[in-house]
């Protein structure tokens, strides 16, 4: 061949993987489709082009074969999501850690290193399945070792690897991973396609890439599965730092709480991947020998639900703070986003990775006081173009703004996704928060269930925001003082005076205080005569009441409440952690909403 190409330095790698790169943003869609393995999510291209736009966006090219190869492993190990992501990253970092500091690469040296990585790759998973990408990558690496000392270039050797991959690639359909739709492995699909992008850059002798369509596609599930097929039901991941970090250990840790266990990364840096239906102990448990500084976790089951059992032509998105129980979440298909909590290095997502007991053990026991953040806007733009993909239309509503931009956010992230798809989002502030949101979005719920049309609804919304009322009875000022939600002179005198407050929204949604008593009982008893006289002659649509720990006092409040209204709380359940770092253990807070 007349573009012989017998040794390659580091840039021409660095190359060689945007141009692998390339051909998997071309052909996410398709990935995404055939994807069944470990669970039909859709989610294989998606994923594997996450991984490769983070080696896009932050791996350098340099000469120096050996800091090449680390910082792409390095950046795809960062970006790397799901099964497929996290297995390719792994074998990168194999790759990295096998090469030497030489000035080129050769056809055998080449060959010789990865054959060397696909045991990193085989031991980032805890239970490797025949049949799917793993199985590629052997038969990849395994024949190119075997051609190292019959060709002389990277041309034919990579023709020859990329013959056996494809092989390779039609046996997935006999395996477990394949066979119940005769289609290919997804991830197997993905390595593949990869490799035809290396093998065409040196084919064409090209000496730079140009990137074109680089934009991860978010997945969406295309075909329903059983439940009883998702063994596990939240997918769990984190992104790790430390020092010494050993996957051995991190397996011992969390290996008895799911399957699909995938862990990958060096000493200092770790992936992890894991189908779980305790996401919260993952992280309390690996929080312990190293700081997480990405988590995700996807509800598989409700994903799932909305692709074979999609109820409404509306969505409906919230976020954690609204303190719906799940069972209601579930009957009427709600998307909530999640908050983040942080307790120094700690981090967590609300209601997901942490629960509200988990965090007021920690609330008692921490010297530092919690903080929390909004979604990004980048994790609304996800949801929304997730959302718009199942439905005519969105509305969504969050907590109030005078205590979080959350809504400010969202409605930024609905704008942009509305002019890109055409679908109609709205997003209202519900100047309220945890039991008083949450009322808001169920009567929402049950209008959409009745047939009420998109602009029907959002007026109805703002007459809601304006016939709901919330108290919320504290043991102390303390924490909303600490949270600067509260921050006044007369704040400070009833914490120090031990005085319990209850505080209120007022009609702009500024939180303010309502009274104050010694005791918490008669605090209670305030809260009772306010709602009494707040509903007087009125019909109520219904109340809820959440708490901190305070499951007695919950229900014995709904007792009164229940003597007022003729009917019991929609809802009782426990107020989200993030809500507990602004307001403290023990308290008790009610929401009513006229008809």
């Amino acid at each position: 061949m007349e573009n012989k190409i017998t040794e390659i330095n580091g840039v021409q790698l660095y190359n060689s993987f945007i141009a692998g790169a390339q051909r998997i943003f071309d052909n996410q869609t398709l990935l995404n489709k055939i994807n069944v393995f470990p669970v039909a999510d859709a989610d294989t291209g998606s994923n594997l082009a996450s991984t490769m736009l983070s080696i896009v966006n932050t791996a350098q090219p340099q000469e120096n074969l050996k800091c090449t190869a680390v910082a792409l492993a390095d950046a795809a190990l960062t970006g790397a999501r799901g099964n497929s992501g996290i297995i390719f990253a792994q074998f990168l970092y194999g790759f990295s850690q096998e090469i030497k500091n030489e000035a080129t690469l050769t056809v055998s040296s080449f060959a010789v290193y990865m054959q060397r990585a696909v045991k990193y790759a085989y031991d980032a998973i805890a239970n490797p399945q025949e049949g799917t990408m793993i199985s590629v990558i052997k038969d990849w690496a395994n024949r190119i070792y075997q051609f190292k000392d019959s060709f002389d270039d990277f041309i034919n050797l990579l023709l020859e690897g990329l013959k056996i991959a494809l092989e390779s690639l039609k046996s997935t359909t006999r395996w477990i991973a394949a066979k119940a739709k005769n289609i290919v492995d997804a991830g197997a699909k993905g390595f593949v396609v990869f490799l035809e992008g290396m093998f065409e850059y040196f084919q064409n002798g090209e000496s730079t890439v140009t990137l074109k369509n680089n934009v991860v596609i978010e997945s969406e599930w295309l075909d329903a599965i059983d439940h009883q097929n998702i063994t596990f039901r939240y997918c769990t991941e984190a992104l790790l730092t430390g020092e010494k970090l050993c996957r051995k250990n991190l397996s011992a840790l969390i290996g008895d709480l799911g399957d699909s266990m995938v862990i990958a990364g060096s000493p200092s840096k770790m992936r992890i991947h894991i189908h779980t239906d305790q996401p919260w102990l993952v992280l309390e448990r690996v929080q312990t020998i190293s700081v997480v500084i990405y988590q995700k976790v996807e509800d598989m089951v409700m994903q799932n639900d909305l692709v074979s059992n999609r109820k409404n032509k509306i969505g409906i998105l919230t976020d954690s703070t609204c303190d719906i129980p799940k069972n209601l979440l579930e009957k009427y298909q709600i998307q909530t986003v999640p908050l983040s909590i942080h307790f120094g290095k700690e981090y967590y997502l609300d209601n997901l990775t942490i629960h509200t007991d988990q965090f007021v053990n920690k609330l008692k026991n921490e010297k530092e006081l919690p903080t929390s953040a909004q979604p990004s806007i980048v994790d609304f733009t996800n949801r929304y173009n997730y959302l718009s993909s199942h439905y005519e239309s969105i509305v969504s509503t969050h907590m109030n703004k005078v205590l979080s931009g959350t809504v400010n956010g969202s409605r930024k992230a609905a704008e942009k996704v509305s002019e890109d798809t055409g679908k109609k989002i709205t997003v209202v502030d519900s100047h309220s928060v945890t039991c008083g949101l949450g009322l808001t979005v169920l009567r929402m719920a049950e209008c959409i269930e009745n047939g009420m049309e998109h602009e029907e609804l959002v007026r109805n919304m703002n007459q809601w925001v304006e016939k709901s009322k919330m108290w919320v009875s504290c043991m102390t000022t303390k924490y909303m003082f600490d949270c600067g939600r509260f921050r006044s002179f007369k704040s400070l005198c009833l914490q120090y005076l031990h005085i319990k407050p209850i505080v209120s929204f007022d009609e702009t949604g500024k939180l303010g205080l309502v009274t104050a008593s010694l005791s918490f009982k008669s605090n209670m008893n305030r809260v009772i005569k306010a709602v009494h006289k707040y509903i007087g002659e009125n019909k109520v649509w219904n109340y809820a009441i959440t708490h901190i720990d305070n499951i007695e006092e919950a229900l014995n409040l709904q007792e009164q409440i229940k003597k007022i209204t003729g009917k019991d709380a929609l809802f009782i359940n426990d107020g989200s952690p993030m809500l507990a770092g602004k307001v403290g253990p023990k308290t008790v807070a009610i929401s009513v909403l006229l008809d």
